[in-house]
């Protein structure tokens, strides 16, 4: 450990209270920086260098040592800080003591999957939470049976999930879960001498699929007349709202949009980062360009950071796909709607079925990577049904 680390600590630390006092009550900054303070301590004891600081397992460590019952709060909030000025790569996320205990170092061969998964599917942190979290049981069950990953067998993996009892739908995502670790191992790795993925099946489920659910056009006229522009929060919902429903955006995806992403002169959104790595430029419709230009003027915070979304409280920082979601369904519960955001992705579906787009232009539009995913929608058009086979007018 470098003298200037614990420096470098203590004038981020001076640096962050001075700038959270305008935005916290006297009490809890107060709070802060004794819990900030301890961490000084707790560093230096440690001898921890400033790269070592931040991470998931000094989280742990300081919240064993620490007398404050905010140690874990406190230091997510300053991470947070320090990556809104740049000064680390990644902020701390706050945990619950059992997720603490699920979010361990797994070998190098589970990390780089787990990487490569999220790059090229695009998957929300809380999803690639739940793969990791499957991955380090299984990691530790082929440890307790001495099975090297390449001598990994179908009968491996059945006794595997036969031990994890739980629902069908449960189940079924530890088996896609695997699936996807298993040709990971094969297909790129070629440590593996045959794909198991194929193998992995489940029983067999007498059932049609769900048809994604939607909302009626009253249903959206209602949920539209209920929002408001009173607040910046409302206004932010205003344009999320906006987003979701007439681009038919992924709540992951609207919130890793950036100023830089939209053309305002064009009316255009550039997506970098859709699922499936298949960038696309969308048109933006009058309506949700003057949302977005609403909430950019009126309601976003002035910060370097460049998502479009970003929070309303201090310590600022971009608005999570969780939040995105939460904001969302609050919108649909004030309007007395019972649906999620989702609802809002199918319900543009359907209306694009019913002006005469074709399945392979909404493929394209909604961002999935087969035509299959797309196909369902086809199981909700009743309305359009109804006028071919009987020529009625609903």
């Amino acid at each position: 450990m470098a003298v200037g680390d614990i420096r470098k600590l203590a004038q981020a630390i001076e640096d962050y209270v001075k700038w959270v006092k305008s935005g916290k009550d006297v009490t809890e900054t107060k709070s802060y920086t004794r819990t900030l303070m301890d961490f000084v301590v707790f560093a230096i004891k440690g001898e921890l260098a400033w790269n070592d600081m931040f991470t998931v397992d000094t989280l742990k460590a300081f919240r064993k040592h620490s007398r404050f019952k905010s140690a874990p709060r406190a230091l997510v909030a300053f991470s947070e800080y320090l990556f809104s000025q740049k000064k680390i790569d990644q902020p701390l996320e706050m945990f619950t003591p059992q997720v603490l205990k699920q979010v361990i170092q797994l070998p190098d061969l589970h990390e780089q999957y787990l990487l490569y998964y999220k790059q090229t599917t695009q998957v929300s942190d809380i999803y690639l939470k739940d793969v990791r979290r499957l991955l380090t049981r299984f990691h530790e069950y082929l440890q307790n049976q001495n099975v090297e990953i390449s001598a990994l067998k179908i009968e491996h993996l059945d006794a595997f999930l036969r031990g994890m009892s739980a629902a069908v739908s449960t189940q079924s995502l530890r088996r896609c879960h695997l699936r996807g670790f298993l040709r990971y191992l094969y297909h790129e790795r070629k440590i593996i001498k045959r794909d198991l993925s194929e193998l992995l099946v489940g029983p067999p489920i007498f059932a049609r699929p769900k048809p994604p659910k939607f909302l009626r056009p009253d249903e959206v006229r209602k949920l539209f007349s209920s929002l408001d522009l009173s607040t910046p929060k409302a206004i932010r919902t205003y344009a999320i709202v906006h987003l979701a429903y007439t681009m038919a955006l992924r709540p992951v995806e609207i919130s890793r949009i950036t100023l830089d992403d939209i053309s305002f002169s064009e009316k255009t959104l550039t997506m970098p980062e859709r699922k499936g790595d298949r960038p696309i430029i969308l048109p933006i419709p009058e309506k949700t360009m003057k949302a977005i230009s609403a909430y950019v003027l009126h309601a976003r915070i002035k910060a370097q950071n460049r998502h479009l979304f970003m929070t309303c409280k201090k310590p600022y920082g971009p608005l999570s796909s969780v939040r995105v979601c939460s904001d969302i369904w609050s919108a649909m519960k004030n309007a007395g709607l019972s649906s999620s955001a989702y609802w809002l992705r199918h319900t543009h579906a359907q209306n694009l079925l019913l002006i005469g787009r074709s399945i392979y232009e909404i493929k394209e539009m909604l961002g999935h990577q087969n035509i299959q995913h797309t196909q369902r929608y086809l199981h909700i058009d009743t309305k359009l049904m109804r006028k071919v086979l009987f020529d009625e007018t609903l």
